[in-house]
């Protein structure tokens, strides 16, 4: 039984994988399509940023009732309703002919379909993977970075080809595909459950924040992670867009070159960081916070420069640094949170985090389009710099006065 457990973890990640791969490609699309958005649908910068800023707010909404949900019922069927619903709202993204349309389709029901997968995705993988926690939620970090770079450069084909609407219609076609055979497969599978009966009811929402409110580190950790979020939303919806204007790159140029570079460097380092964590913890659980702070701290003066480059060459070389910088902050930001909340919690926890994260990314998109034409994006885009600093700060201080204490506190043998 034991042997078909440690089998099935890493085929449970294979098909996360696939899952969170969809999910980022059908999520940075829209980003790569949108000079073509504007001028077919006669939009503003504005009005391309709200888009992009109401997708990350709904995400926000709905992703703390995600986690509970996560933490109540079945994990498996919320993960492939999650990937159906999603693509099949990115599907009908591409009939949009307007602002309205793309707000409904897009921002809304893609944004809310997508909220349920992460929060019961990461408690699962938590679930199944003990020692190997950090390498495993690595791995499936890296379905991203590849998810982000395919749609760059597929995308961007596809809508030379054919058209913008029928990218999305093939990214929303293969996702329904794939909730078909997730629906399958991870249900032929016994799960573990790690929520008894008892904690399914009116009380168990109030046990869930109070087990997150009442550890600080929780709290900075999320603090942390919403600046992370801040300036990933903010980069990938104005760098293709930045290049496109800059530096005069073809749609399809752009759109693969904002993402490869960044996103293969993230892919190296969030496994290096998830290796560098899971190695360093034997010693102390709390150096997997130092390895988070230091990705912060190192990236924030690359992403300073990417904005400030003079040419695309120098530009793509700032987009890998700071994408390496991030892979290994990424490696463990579930690993870190999940050492101090209990198990039976952690699903909520992450719906919790995720939502304040994403509620204060949603203001970078709109944020950046309204600076735009005085500010430019390229002034914009360094000064994201600041967002990476405060959260590496933040991550040290919980390191030193709270760590401890909470981890003993929630989960001793971390220690």
């Amino acid at each position: 039984m034991k042997s078909n457990t440690n089998f099935y973890k890493w085929e449970l990640l294979i098909w996360l994988w696939l899952a969170f791969f969809f999910n980022q490609a059908d999520r940075q699309i829209f980003n790569i399509l949108l000079p073509l958005i504007k001028i077919d649908l006669q939009l503003t910068d504005v009005q391309l940023g709200l888009i992009s800023s109401l997708f990350i707010l709904v995400i926000g909404i709905f992703i703390p009732i995600a986690g509970v949900v996560g933490d109540m019922f079945s994990k498996k069927r919320i993960i492939w309703i999650s990937v159906l619903f999603w693509s099949i709202a990115t599907l009908l993204t591409g009939a949009s002919t307007g602002l309205i349309h793309l707000i409904l389709f897009r921002s809304i029901a893609v944004g809310g379909g997508e909220a349920f997968y992460a929060p019961s995705a990461n408690a699962l993988i938590g679930e199944y993977h003990k020692k190997t926690r950090a390498l495993a939620m690595s791995v499936h970090q890296t379905s991203l970075y590849a998810g982000v770079i395919l749609s760059g450069t597929l995308g961007g084909l596809i809508a030379q080809w054919y058209g913008w609407k029928f990218a999305f219609y093939i990214f929303g076609g293969t996702g329904i595909v794939l909730a078909a055979l997730l629906a399958w497969r991870i249900k032929s599978v016994q799960l573990i459950n790690t929520v008894s009966t008892n904690h399914v009811g009116a009380g168990f929402i109030k046990e869930a924040v109070l087990a997150l409110f009442k550890k600080p580190t929780a709290i900075l950790l999320g603090i942390a992670f919403a600046c992370l979020v801040f300036v990933n939303v903010a980069y990938l919806t104005w760098m293709p867009t930045f290049l496109h204007e800059k530096f005069k790159l073809s749609i399809v140029e752009a759109g693969f070159s904002s993402m490869f570079y960044h996103h293969i460097f993230a892919f190296a380092g969030v496994i290096f960081g998830g290796w560098c964590s899971d190695k360093f913890a034997l010693k102390s659980s709390g150096n997997r916070l130092i390895i988070q702070s230091v990705g912060l701290l190192l990236g924030a003066p690359f992403i300073f420069a990417m904005g400030q480059a003079q040419s695309a060459s120098y530009t793509y070389v700032m987009l890998a640094a700071f994408g390496f910088c991030r892979g290994i902050y990424e490696a463990n930001t579930y690993t870190t949170l999940f050492s101090v909340i209990e198990p039976q919690y952690r699903s909520t926890s992450v719906g919790i985090i995720s939502m304040f994260a994403f509620i204060t990314g949603a203001i970078a998109p709109v944020l950046l389009g309204y600076l735009k034409p005085g500010m430019g994006l390229s002034n914009g885009l360094s000064s994201l710099s600041t967002a990476y600093l405060i959260g590496g700060v933040l991550i040290l201080v919980a390191l030193i006065k709270f760590y401890k204490r909470d981890v003993i506190s929630t989960n001793p043998q971390e220690l």
